[in-house]
């Protein structure tokens, strides 16, 4: 098995719906463990800005997909519930990313990783942060998780999974 990191976000319909279901949908795909979930976050949207706010998240996966499978069982959770993508950074009704994966590097026209412009996104690095287990040691992108970024990149706390605290994910994880 495999250690591997998700970004999730949705901005169309019922976007907290949205997110739920594609964890939970995550969870059914063969040789993929959901290990732990962060809060929920809204999000202003970046890039393409006359969209409504997002709502973002992260998961720490356990696998024993390849990258490549695992980027195609997250695609087709996409696909099934309706991902259209007709504008670049555009709406949608959900997002999955495959962020990291075990420290492998690589670089198709299919796959990146780690994902190329992860370090640059709060959005993206709040929720991960979340998610990030004490043992990896410190998270590499700590300075764009403080509450000054979080504010100066429109990034508020919409409310934690299933009402639990990271903290209490933790102990229950164990």
């Amino acid at each position: 098995m495999w250690g591997a990191y998700a970004a999730l976000g949705a901005n169309l319909g019922d976007r907290e719906a949205s997110l739920r279901e594609a964890i939970r949908r995550l969870g059914d795909v063969a040789g993929v463990d959901v290990r732990r979930i962060s809060h929920i976050y809204e999000t202003d949207p970046v890039g393409y800005t006359d969209q409504p706010a997002f709502l973002n998240m992260a998961v720490a996966l356990e696998t024993s997909l390849a990258p490549l499978e695992l980027l195609r069982a997250m695609l087709a959770i996409e696909k099934e519930m309706g991902r259209v993508r007709d504008i670049r950074w555009g709406p949608r009704v959900i997002d999955l990313d495959l962020l990291l994966y075990d420290g492998v590097k690589m670089n198709t026209d299919e796959l990146t990783l780690p994902h190329p412009r992860m370090g640059e996104r709060a959005f993206v690095l709040v929720p991960l942060r979340d998610v990030w287990p004490e043992e990896e040691g410190a998270f590499p992108w700590e300075e764009w998780t403080t509450r000054a970024a979080m504010k100066r990149e429109g990034i508020r706390e919409w409310a934690p999974y299933e009402g639990e605290t990271r903290k209490e994910r933790s102990l229950n994880d164990a």
